[in-house]
This record gives structure tokens, sequence and C-alpha cells, in this order.
């Protein structure tokens, strides 16, 4: 009986090797010993992973621009001109764009856009037709940066209307709702006789906006008038404390062409320009305002500058 008991067991043992199966009982230890160990992560651990140092937000390249804005020549009236012996001079020595445009006209619609990223629908030089978007103004004074208007002939800061030989679709700043309406702000829109003063001492601001006179920005007057008060007067921007104290850059461009194409003389100077630098890349006066923008790390205000190209290429860095 023993012995018959004894071959039934074994029987079953065989049967259950033979088939792989665990026997009762065993089946959770033979399991655990069967099952291969997890592979080793390669993740490691977030506590444990190294951090890549965050690269340090880059200084400013340039601490101060000065933009001066001419009137109504087409590149090809002023490129080679004898007419215009300052202005070749200045792009011979600095940088000269040779494929930059205006982006409508009459005046006022570019003036808009070179410090609002779009014309606002603009498409003549009204008087009246304020705007409620933001300006780059607001753009410097949200990251505490100053700006001024610098405007030759205006009656006094925060002038609204034209007098003179000083007209207010020369000058953008007054257009727009925020700074008009705001003593302080507009308090920024000042005549172009305190340039001399902000830029021979620590009043500098950041962004300078220049607006010659009808006679001295060519649109009333000659090119070679024009080009005279250039004359007079750029030499002593570049040469001031504020401008050879830090690393600065003066623009010179045109609001528009007129008796040619639409292409308007574009000229780079300053400390980090490249010398004798000249590019045929496609710019307009959105490029202009995106490369000041991108000078400071600002947001794109509008579609055309956010859509434009900063026209570094003409900086060493």
């Amino acid at each position: 009986m023993l012995a018959t008991s004894l071959l039934v067991v074994v029987a079953v043992v065989a049967v259950f090797a033979f088939a792989g199966l665990a026997l009762p009982g065993r089946g959770a230890r033979s399991a655990a010993r069967s099952t291969p160990p997890p592979a080793a992560s390669a993740a490691v651990s977030p506590s444990l992973a190294a951090k890549p140092t965050p690269a340090p937000t880059p200084p400013p390249g340039f601490d101060h621009v000065v933009v001066i804005v001419m009137e109504n020549h087409s590149l090809e009236d002023v490129l080679g001109s004898p007419s215009a012996p300052y202005l070749n001079s200045l792009a011979a020595s600095g940088g000269l764009a040779t494929d930059y445009s205006g982006v409508s006209h009459p005046s006022l619609p570019n003036y808009l856009a070179m410090i609002g990223g779009s014309t606002f629908g603009i498409g003549s030089d009204c008087t009246g037709c304020f705007v409620s978007a933001p300006s780059v103004a607001d753009s410097f004074e949200a990251a505490g940066k100053t700006w001024k208007a610098y405007q030759e002939g205006i009656p006094r800061p925060c002038f609204v209307g034209s007098s003179g030989r000083y007209a207010q679709k020369h000058d953008p700043f007054i257009y727009f709702d925020g700074i008009r309406n705001d003593p302080a702000r507009c308090g920024r829109i000042v005549p172009y006789d305190q340039l001399a003063s902000d830029f021979g001492g620590a009043g500098a601001p950041n962004l300078a906006f220049v607006t010659p006179d009808l006679c001295s920005d060519a649109h009333d007057c000659s090119l070679a008038t024009g080009d005279a008060w250039l004359a007079g007067q750029v030499p002593a921007i570049l040469s001031s404390p504020a401008f050879t104290g830090s690393r600065s850059l003066l623009v010179v461009t045109f609001d528009e062409g007129e008796g040619g194409s639409d292409r308007v003389l574009t000229v780079f100077a300053g400390a980090g320009v490249k010398t004798g630098y000249r590019s045929s890349t496609r710019y307009d006066h959105y490029s202009l305002l995106r490369t000041v923008e991108d000078n400071w790390g600002l947001a794109p205000l509008a579609a055309g500058d956010g859509a434009a190209t900063p026209m570094n290429e003409f900086f060493a860095g």
C-alpha cells in the first residue's frame, strides 16, 4: 500500500515537471526566481541629475541708440550723389543697407511703423488720427529703459499740432494715446536742442528718436541742405560723452522714397558697427524696430515687427 502511494506521488511529480508547471506551494518562490530582474533604468533621479547652468542673460549690445529720420529721397537720389557728401562718407565708413525701404506712403504711416510695428490702417498725414495701441515707449518703460523724442522746431514739450517748420506728422510718439494723454510721458517729446545737453552729461536716454525740421530733413529744402545739417549735427553726437563713453549706435534713414524706388538709404555708425559693411538684404522700417527691440530683449509689438528680421549682420558683436 505504502509502495503504491509512493509510486503515485512520484508519477505526479514527473507529470508536473514534464509540463513545466510549478508545484503547489512552490509557485510564488519559483516564479520569483524565474522572473528576470527589471532592466536598469537609464533615467537618473531628478534629484541626482546634473542640472545645466542657465546661460546668463547677455547685456544689451548697445547702451544708446540714436535714430535720425530724414525725408522723401530714394536710395538712388542719395547714394553717390554730390549733394550728399557727408551721408556718403558716413555710409562708406560704417554700415550701409542698400535694400531697405519704407513700408507705406505718405510720411505718417512710416513713422508709426518705426515705433509701433504697424501703420494701424493709416494712409495719410492726418493730425487727429490718434492710436490707442502700445508703442516701443511702453516696451522701454516696462523694461526700465528710457526714451526721448527730439523734435527740431517743436514749440514746447508735449505740443500737439504743427507749427512753423515743425510737422506733427513726423512726430509719431504724439499719436499714441498712452503718451499724449500723460503729461509725464509726453514731456519726453522735447525740442531738439536738448539733445546736446543730454548727451553731454548723464541724461542721455537709451533710445533717442530725432526728427529734423521740414528744411533740415530735406523735405522742403534740398538734399544738400539736409546733408549739411547732418554734417553739422552727427559728428557732435558721435563724439559726445554719452556716445563715446558707452557702446552706442547711430542710425540715419529716410521715411520713404520719392522720385525713384521705395528703397531709402539707411546708414549705421558707432562702436560695434562693421567698418565699410554693405548689405543687399531686404529690410524695412519694421526691421529697424525689431533691431532696437532685440537689442534690449523686448517682445515685438505687432505683426510688422514680429515678422521682421533684425539687422544684426551690421554689428561686429
